[in-house]
């Protein structure tokens, strides 16, 4: 079983497509395009994805933290998380 950690979650919309970047920490030694590797980091993927979305629903919402451009925009939002929210993703 291993266990990984979330560090980073960057999502990239590019012509139709979503690249998703993970950064996490992991005691796995699963070696790239194995399919092990690619569920592991596909969970802890999802997991954040669920984590932003229950911290952008919840009663504290977003702060912008950071916004630059006029037409072409780019803001920042944090949405922090309870710490006793913060978990490990564990499978494969």
């Amino acid at each position: 079983m291993t266990e990984g950690n979330l560090q980073r979650l960057v999502l990239d919309y590019r012509n139709g497509e979503i690249v998703l970047r993970c950064l996490y920490r992991t005691q796995s030694l699963s070696n790239p395009g194995t399919k092990a590797r690619a569920r592991e980091v596909s969970r802890l993927a999802r997991s954040g994805l669920q984590d932003a979305l229950e911290a952008l629903d919840s009663e504290a919402g977003a702060e912008c933290v950071g916004t630059s451009g006029f037409s072409t925009r780019e803001d920042i939002l944090l949405a922090t998380t309870p710490p006793d929210t913060a978990k490990l993703v564990k499978g494969a």
